[in-house]
């Protein structure tokens, strides 16, 4: 695989330090620093946001090295290990280097170690996923993929909550609150390896969610995705002589919670700034003389705020970007190095994510593309026209080529990262034979009094239709990868009448994999109503927050009195 074309951008903030862009998948970086009380050592070994963590690490106040070597791993004071993707390029990538001996010996000699997802699972003696695959045997028991022909929603993403089974230094504070997780697969506790067991979660059967031994400590879920409550457990890490802050919680957390997503629909307006943006039924212009592009903030301002005020996640869409060159957009890079500075939370980013040659015929792939988004920060992407195309022509010939980009990302980055974005409109018919798509009986007729219809899905921004519906897209992206959809309805965008409950129930009861509610939210009514209605695990919302319509707390109050599990 070709690396990413390297783009500087200037930094966020002064004083960060320096580092050279890397292969992905390389085993080496350019900065190294000197081991004190205040530095932790990094193993990236290059496959997905670790920029997160550090980000995480940086704004406790500590300063990274980065691992260079496998003598660096036995030289560290302390070493965080945040395994991204998938077990069996993880583990190629650690033997290859050496790495993976240093690791072994490294925790054999109890020295202080957090591992965080993927470097909790590589811990185990083995992983099913794509294998058998041996680990690194520290830890008995099997790595084994979450069972979704019970019904249940895999990959396993949200807010969840812990049983601690162990009183640790790590996990103080943590009792009682969400912790955010996205995996596909899992360590299930047993006789063999229950001493090492700090905490366990619920999600259809009860998983290992930390382990603790000695000094050795590893987490499945993402502190530096979760939140105060994620930051207090690596600053427990970082500084275990230190008490950790507890993080008040009004309720305490049971399970997965339901997630509230704020939106930001990002683009250049007419002056060249890069604002948020909000549309009527995809329209972003003023309906005044003016016709400029409306102005609801800037893109950092607004995220850092939502993040204080409580969303679940964060998702940036570059609504031009099925236009332009991503890669050459680099404000919208920018918007995510500074975003992931200040927002602990996930963030999704969308558009324009695609296989591209640019004006001097250089060619990029869409893996590219995307890794280039994740090294800026973003933790999920999120495609749409081309992941349309790719259903289509899987749906004709029944092949996975593998080309996608949509299959690509996924095969890298897991399915976990790539969400699918489908943009349908809705079709009445009065007879369902009429077509050969998927129809629902609908709630409110049509304009001639039809009771049913189907959903047309479309690219380019909701411009051009495609022969595709939106239950046949959704079937067909879940076989070729996506870890999720995120489900507008062109109909309901901007009108504030609520989402389309009936294309809603109609996508998330067909597939296994998350479904976020999006496009129409007007009241706090409206997302208690598609969560009690529906399969959805998430609902995304974007003008109510920026036009503040509806706070985002007010959202979360009200669903707790609506008995609905959310994360507060």
């Amino acid at each position: 695989m070709a690396a990413a074309t390297s783009i500087n951008a200037v930094p966020c903030s002064a004083g960060r330090p320096k580092r050279r862009s890397q292969r992905r998948g390389a085993s080496t970086v350019a900065v190294r620093a000197s081991g004190d009380a205040s530095t932790v050592t990094l193993l990236d070994y290059g496959a997905g946001n670790v920029r997160s963590v550090r980000n995480a690490i940086r704004h406790l106040g500590f300063g990274i090295r980065d691992v260079r070597s496998p003598e660096d791993i036995l030289a560290a004071d302390r070493l965080v290990f945040p395994g991204v993707g998938a077990f069996g390029s993880a583990m190629d990538v650690l033997t290859r280097s050496g790495m993976a001996d240093a690791l072994r010996e490294y925790i054999r000699r109890d020295r202080p170690f957090l591992g965080i997802c993927l470097g909790l699972q590589l811990l185990f003696d083995s992983s099913e996923e794509n294998g058998p695959i041996s680990g690194l045997g520290v830890i008995p028991g099997v790595v084994r993929r979450f069972d979704s022909s019970k019904g249940l929603i895999v990959p396993h993403i949200g807010w969840n909550a812990l049983e601690i089974t162990k009183d640790t230094q790590l996990l103080k504070g943590a009792e009682g609150h969400h912790v955010y997780f996205v995996h596909s697969y899992h360590a299930l506790p047993s006789d063999e390896n229950k001493e090492w067991i700090s905490s366990v979660c619920n999600y259809g059967e009860s998983f290992i969610s930390s382990i603790s031994m000695g000094n050795i400590q590893a987490v499945q879920f993402h502190p530096e995705k979760s939140g105060a409550t994620g930051l207090s457990i690596l600053k427990n890490f970082l500084s275990p002589n230190t008490s950790g802050s507890k993080v008040p919680s009004r309720r305490k957390a049971s399970n997965l919670a339901k997630r509230v997503i704020a939106c930001l629909d990002v683009r250049s307006n007419d002056s060249g700034d890069l604002v948020v943006t909000k549309g009527d039924q995809y329209d972003v212009r003023d309906h005044s003389s003016s016709k400029e592009v409306r102005n609801l903030g800037k893109p950092v301002d607004l995220a850092s705020q939502y993040y204080i005020d409580g969303a679940d996640e964060v998702s940036f869409l570059n609504i031009t970007g099925f236009r332009d060159f991503p890669l050459g957009d680099l404000p919208m890079l920018e918007v995510l190095r500074c975003a992931s500075e200040k927002v602990f939370v996930p963030l999704t980013v969308g558009g324009g994510i695609r296989d591209f040659t640019d004006a001097n015929g250089r060619y990029y792939s869409s893996l590219e593309v995307a890794s280039e988004y994740f090294r800026s920060g973003a933790d999920k992407i999120s495609i749409g026209s081309d992941a349309v195309f790719a259903a289509e022509a899987y749906l004709q010939t029944g092949v996975k080529t593998g080309k996608s980009s949509l299959e690509q990302i996924s095969r890298v980055y897991g399915n976990q990262a790539v969400v699918v974005s489908i943009d349908p409109r809705r079709v009445y018919v009065k007879n369902p034979e009429e077509v050969q798509f998927k129809t629902v009986k609908v709630s409110n007729k049509g304009p001639l009094g039809e009771e049913y219809a189907w959903y047309q899905c479309t690219v380019s921004g909701g411009r051009d239709s495609r022969p595709i519906g939106a239950y046949e897209l959704a079937k067909a992206v879940e076989e070729l990868g996506a870890g999720e959809i995120l489900l507008n309805c062109i109909d309901c965008d901007g009108q504030g009448c609520g989402f389309d409950i009936d294309l809603v129930k109609m996508v998330s009861d067909a597939v296994t994999i998350p479904v976020i509610a999006s496009s129409g939210a007007g009241t706090v009514e409206h997302f208690s109503e598609v969560f009690e209605k529906t399969n959805a695990s998430a609902a995304l919302a974007a003008g109510i927050f920026h036009r503040k319509e509806v706070p985002i707390s007010a959202v979360k109050e009200h669903l707790v009195d609506a008995g609905v599990e959310v994360r507060v």
